[in-house]
């Protein structure tokens, strides 16, 4: 019975919290799917292509907002209000800078980073027009995402899934009437995608405008520790999505030279399910933070464990339910997708569903046990799991089995990355344990 009100309030921010994330990662999804339909497999390589460009936006945003509503939940359990508001402030002063940033990427090198991710002629044109108007739109997926974490942490999940929830669905009408009654094509999409956003921060905008909020923007200039903890605290957020376009990136190359657009195409519908199925992960980690981060700035440790022990019990079981889904209707998800019913499509996506979320377990592990360091201030275990299942091993191991199996060596690439780093994850948990405890002992 003690622990019946702890499950209650991990099962309300974790329920809210993967709906959120699943909304938001629907975002692309819904251009995916609408993009297939009305454009063909061009239209969905060219939309692949430049997905990794909304990796590095949106990482941009989880990683200022997770760091900084990391730190302001331990400064809230300790009602020091202050440094709450300053450290708010400098987050939304590097939320600028960054999207200043993306919109001068956007305005001057569009057609040179969509030849950098590897548009041909086929899809150049399409690739350019989704990375310049996603570019554009930067500031309002980066505030989105800050206001997203810091109202969540604040006591308002349900208002921050609301949010999530209200723009993910804008921006699957809206896919629809752009590319199909307005018929304005790739261009429709991405303005759908980057329209969403705006919602959500309406939506959002009167409880952080409000008194009894517990953050405010204040007059302040950017402060080296709080710039210092946005980054070492949300970055493993920013590498989970930067790393995911990145593996998106190496993975287009080699696919495109083993089975051209068509394989890019196939990769597509992959990995656009791969962002579904990572953001309820990412859902259940993003809803134990504020709980961990609590008990930790309370000192409560036997409480911080609890809720990762929810977390991980919760993440098998959703695990085990996403690759049975997988396995059993591969054939009709790829289908969902193709729409010009291409045999060659159909076949690669298939096989590569049931071979790629093998991963799902050790994936959610990963991410979970990454948020867990994050929440209780061990940010470089948290980094070098990040590391790790973001560049080290992923990329080299993706060109050497794809050497050895082809196709079938790229799709088993991602699960043995994500199991290797799992069992390291693992032995870095017993590590800080058991240092814990003897320090616990000694005092």
């Amino acid at each position: 019975m003690i622990a019946a009100k702890p499950l209650r309030e991990f099962l309300k921010y974790a329920s809210l919290s993967v709906l959120g994330m699943i909304a938001i990662s629907c975002y692309i999804l819904a251009d995916t799917f609408f993009v297939a339909r009305g454009l063909g497999t061009n239209g969905l390589a060219a939309l692949n292509l430049a997905i990794p460009a909304y990796n590095f936006i949106h990482g941009t945003g989880l990683m200022l907002g997770m760091g900084g509503a990391t730190k302001f939940s331990i400064y809230k359990s300790r009602n020091d209000h202050k440094s709450a508001d300053v450290l708010y402030t400098n987050t939304l002063y590097l939320g600028a800078i960054c999207s200043v940033l993306f919109m001068a990427v956007g305005l001057f090198l569009s057609g040179r980073l969509a030849v950098l991710l590897g548009a041909d002629s086929a899809v150049f044109a399409m690739t350019s027009t989704y990375l310049k108007v996603l570019l554009l739109f930067s500031p309002a997926f980066i505030l989105n995402d800050i206001l997203l974490c810091f109202v969540r942490n604040d006591g308002g999940p349900r208002l921050s899934m609301i949010a999530t929830v209200a723009g993910s669905l804008t921006n699957i009408v809206l896919d629809y009437v752009f590319i199909f009654p307005c018929g304005m094509g790739i261009f429709g999409a991405v303005l759908a995608t980057g329209v969403s956003p705006v919602l959500g921060i309406l939506i959002m905008l009167p409880h952080a405008l409000k008194k009894s909020a517990g953050f405010h923007p204040v007059k302040t200039g950017l402060r080296a520790e709080h710039i210092k903890t946005d980054f070492s605290l949300g970055f493993p957020s920013l590498l989970g999505q930067v790393s995911s376009g990145i593996v998106m990136i190496v993975f287009n190359t080699i696919v495109l030279r083993l089975a051209g657009n068509t394989g890019v195409a196939a990769y597509g519908v992959i990995a656009n399910i791969s962002l579904v199925v990572t953001s309820v992960y990412t859902g259940i980690a993003q809803g134990m933070q504020p709980l961990v981060s609590r008990a930790y700035g309370e000192q409560k440790p036997k409480d911080a464990h609890r809720f990762l022990r929810y977390s991980m019990i919760l993440m098998l079981i959703l695990s085990a339910a996403i690759y049975l889904v997988i396995l059993i209707w591969a054939n009709p998800i790829a289908r969902i997708f193709n729409s010009e019913n291409d045999t060659a499509l159909q076949q690669i996506a298939v096989d590569g569903l049931k071979l790629y979320f093998t991963s799902a377990v050790f994936v959610g592990f990963n991410i979970v046990l990454s948020m867990y360091f994050t929440s209780v201030e061990r940010a470089l275990p948290a980094q070098i799991l990040s590391l790790l299942r973001g560049f080290i091993l992923i990329i080299p191991l993706a060109f050497l089995l794809a050497a050895i199996w082809e196709m079938t060596g790229v799709w088993l690439a991602f699960p043995l990355t994500e199991l290797l780093v799992a069992l390291l994850g693992a032995g870095l948990y017993v590590f800080y344990q058991r240092r814990q405890n003897r320090r616990t002992f000694q005092k």
